[in-house]
Parts: structure tokens; sequence; C-alpha cells
């Protein structure tokens, strides 16, 4: 059976201060997410396409004393730029707390642009553009 549709249909980043991860993100991306509490997971959902053609996933910062931890090992998380060409958000990532681990690099002429940051909480996640 094959699909037209990505793969992925959620992601959740583990944190330790949901206060300090959500200035992070909403400062490099200029997201607003929408905090919820589920129980004992206390939940930033980032913004979504409510179209179920629409590219990318749905995703939330999440933190439960017991079942996420923060990682620079584990998945990998690529955020699209939302500007369309990450070195604009690059370049608020140290000044919000986060580091930059790999600067702005082509993959391809035709794949574009990555690049790999540390939050505020410890997870390795990238970046990428067409441009």
């Amino acid at each position: 059976m094959s699909s037209n549709k990505n793969v992925v249909g959620w992601f959740e980043i583990p944190v330790e201060n949901m206060e300090r991860a959500m200035k992070f993100y909403e400062t490099v991306f200029d997201y607003k997410l929408s905090r919820n509490q589920m129980g004992p997971l206390d939940m930033a959902w980032f913004p979504w396409q409510e179209n179920p053609d629409a590219a990318g996933s749905a995703g939330s910062l999440v933190y439960h004393k017991d079942f996420y931890k923060p990682s620079e090992n584990g998945t990998l998380i690529y955020f699209i730029s939302p500007s369309a060409d990450l070195k604009n958000e690059l370049s608020k990532i140290e000044s919000a707390g986060g580091k930059v681990l790999v600067e702005k690099t082509q993959i391809s002429p035709t794949h574009g642009f990555m690049a790999v940051f540390h939050d505020t909480e410890g997870n390795r996640v990238a970046l990428h553009s067409l441009k």
C-alpha cells in the first residue's frame, strides 16, 4: 500500500522547564504556542493546519516527570524555516538561550539548506529551508 501523505503524524519534544522552552521556540520561530494540561502531561502545541493534506506535521513541547527527558542523542526533528531562509531563525538561537551546532549548510542545489542547534532544554533540533 502506498500513500502520498507524509509519514510523521505528530512529534513531541521533551522539556524540563516549559516556560523556558516556550519562550525559546516562540522567540526563534515567531510562533505562539498553545499551552495545555492533559492530566500529568504539560504540553505546548505548535501551530498547525486543520487540513489533513497540509504538508508537515503537528507537534508539541511536552513535560512529564517520569516519561520524557530531553536528549541530544535521540531522533532529530527538522523544522521548516517559517521565514523561508533558515539564517533568520539561526540569528535568534543564541540570544534566546540555545546554541548553534551546525551553521547553515547546503544539502544540495535541489534540496536546499540545513542547520542544527541545541534548544534551551538540551535537545538537538534541525532547521531546513530551500534558500
